[in-house]
């Protein structure tokens, strides 16, 4: 099995890449990496250092797999605030198209956080999964336990997922990119109420980082809901706490679903 960490050392934007079969979600590459090599595009293309990210948009345009680069663009560099496009093309086909906002922290007398981190215990308490032939591949580069009864393909009232994640194996990856391949690892929310396992395919992913973190090795709580479903389409919002349950990450993402 290939590491992210791996994967990274070897990597260059510009240099054709194929996605190995252990990151692959069915005929593409788990959006979760391509988010993070998206990312990691930048701070190698980009001469100057940077801020952190604070938020992200990315929108899957077609299948990542084969002859992937990447190219980066500088849209606006400000003193406090830096904005790049990034274009993944797969086989000479636009295939990812994101934009990547980096801020400076600021000052400011505002402060609150109105998030409901969900009550779990610790990792310990929880079992991982039992393999099931639905999981895609990529799913076996983290460590996944699920805090209930409620998990993909459950046939579930509640289209929600909560579930403590970590990577198997990551060093010497900068932490936020590391997050946004940790960040999508969940099945879409929709999928605790399938009854039998169907086709999934993400659209758009909007990522906002709240905080950034050192710990890359260690476990983050991620929480996934369906806020609506119809037409073939579900919505549902995202959130990531460390294990000190400071919240790191929130996102959104409308999924098609073949159900």
């Amino acid at each position: 099995m290939t590491t992210l960490t791996e994967i990274i050392e070897n990597f260059s934007p510009t240099n054709p890449y194929s996605t190995p079969p252990s990151w692959l979600q069915g005929r593409t590459t788990y959006g979760g990496l391509s988010a993070a090599l998206s990312l990691q595009a930048v701070l190698k293309s980009v001469q100057s250092a940077l801020p952190p990210l604070r938020t992200a948009q990315f929108s899957f345009v077609g299948p990542v797999a084969n002859d992937i680069t990447f190219h980066t663009q500088i849209l606006r560099q400000g003193k406090s605030a830096t904005s790049v496009a990034v274009d993944c093309y797969s086989a000479g086909q636009i295939a990812l198209r994101s934009t990547l906002f980096f801020g400076h922290d600021r000052d400011s007398n505002i402060c609150h956080d109105l998030t409901n981190r969900p009550q779990v215990n610790t990792p310990d308490n929880y079992a991982q999964p039992v393999e099931e032939t639905f999981l895609p591949s990529f799913f076996g580069n983290f460590d996944v336990r699920f805090t209930n009864e409620v998990t993909p393909v459950s046939g579930a009232k509640t289209p929600e997922l909560i579930a403590w994640v970590k990577l198997k194996e990551v060093v010497n990856v900068d932490p936020q990119v590391v997050l946004l391949a940790i960040g999508d690892c969940l099945p879409p929310a929709a999928m605790a109420c399938f009854t039998s396992p169907a086709p999934i395919s993400s659209i758009n992913w909007t990522v906002d980082f709240v905080d950034s973190t050192k710990n890359i090795r260690g476990w983050f709580l991620l929480r996934t809901r369906s806020l609506n479903a119809c037409h073939g389409y579900s919505h549902q919002i995202m959130e990531v706490w460390d294990e000190d349950s400071n919240l790191i990450m929130v996102s959104t993402q409308t999924v098609a679903i073949f159900a």
